[in-house]
């Protein structure tokens, strides 16, 4: 017997109870051209957790000058990596494939689980994502922010979207959000296996490996966000698990912006160094990066690879990110299910 054999005459007609997994990472365009880029970089630029200047300074700045110029730029750089197959971002393309594989590895064992994708900025967004899965019954709800290292600017602003969310229903879900994993044992072999596979592609061995990481202003770690301290665990056992030396094995930050500090060694700058020093093969793997996106693929492919090439360099790889990898899905499904203990 059913929970629907036991409902009274006249109950609505509700879908049997289920469990939800959300899945969200950062956010893409809906296309390369300005209006489109002007729209991504608006939602982005206006998040009052990724930009913590005061209003009336930031706001007059970003309408006025940023959203003028900055869209064409960006456009450029997402038209270098864009997926024309399906017309999306490669981040849009591998975060519904990796949805799509999680939902099928958990249905092995936890058939009454329903996984979701969304994106914080663009589409589909969260409050979407949230709504699909309470209208197939679910009343308990995990969101998985796949963001390896905790920062405020990245996991928060999921959780703070989320409850903004929330906030509109009058049945809501339980919820729980998945912690941030970036010293998880699985997810540390993962990116130690993916990194041992592609030198196996080479011709030739790297001198140094640097593992870049997005960067933020280093105002706001002043502040307590633990996302610099995270980002260096990860790469020490990284390192370690790899074997290699202090030396061998360097901890970056790309992606700066503005003239305030960022956190450092900046990247950039370090490969430059590198090359110059006589660093002649160099690998850059980019663990923070849930799947490889315009960071990793524009970034870090063509503009890293270019500064090192100019300053001397000669053998130059990225490693790609875990993406939807059976060890990505593998490390995925273990950290759902360890966050969905007394739910299933």
């Amino acid at each position: 017997m059913t929970e629907r054999d036991h409902r009274p005459s006249g109950h609505p007609n509700l879908p049997e109870r289920r469990i939800g997994v959300l899945i969200v990472n950062l956010g893409t365009p809906d296309a390369t051209d300005y209006w489109s880029m002007r729209r991504y970089l608006k939602e982005f630029l206006s998040d009052p957790r990724v930009i913590e200047a005061p209003r009336y300074i930031w706001w007059p700045l970003l309408n006025g000058v940023i959203l003028t110029t900055r869209p064409k730029r960006s456009g450029a750089a997402y038209d270098e990596i864009w997926n024309r197959d399906l017309d999306e971002s490669p981040l849009r393309t591998t975060t519904r494939s990796q949805s799509e594989k999680l939902a099928r590895k958990l249905a092995q064992a936890h058939p009454q689980i329903e996984v979701d994708w969304a994106m914080r900025y663009g589409k589909p967004p969260i409050a979407e994502g949230l709504e699909a899965l309470r209208s197939k019954g679910c009343e308990r709800i995990l969101i998985f922010p796949l963001y390896p290292q905790y920062s405020a600017a990245t996991t928060a602003t999921v959780m703070d979207k989320a409850f903004d969310a929330l906030k509109t229903m009058r049945w809501q879900p339980a919820i729980r959000g998945a912690p941030p994993y970036h010293d998880e044992r699985t997810y540390i072999l993962a990116l130690a296996a993916t990194m041992r596979e592609h030198f196996e592609t080479l011709a030739w061995a790297p001198d140094t490996i640097v593992a870049s990481f997005h960067g933020l202003p280093q105002e706001f770690c002043d502040k307590g966000d633990p996302y610099y301290c995270h980002c260096q665990k990860t790469g020490r056992l990284m390192r370690e698990t790899l074997g290699f030396g202090e030396d061998e094995f360097l901890v970056t930050f790309q992606s700066r912006v503005g003239r305030a500090e960022w956190l450092k060694p900046y990247t950039d700058v370090t490969i430059a160094e590198l090359a110059k020093s006589g660093v002649h093969n160099l690998a850059v793997v980019t663990p923070g990066f849930a799947a490889d996106c315009v960071e990793t693929l524009e970034e870090i492919a063509l503009q890293a690879a270019q500064t090192f090439y100019e300053n001397g360099g000669e053998n130059f790889t990225l490693i790609p990110c875990l993406n939807d990898t059976d060890a990505s899905i593998d490390m995925m499904a273990h950290i759902v299910d360890r966050e969905l203990q007394g739910w299933i």
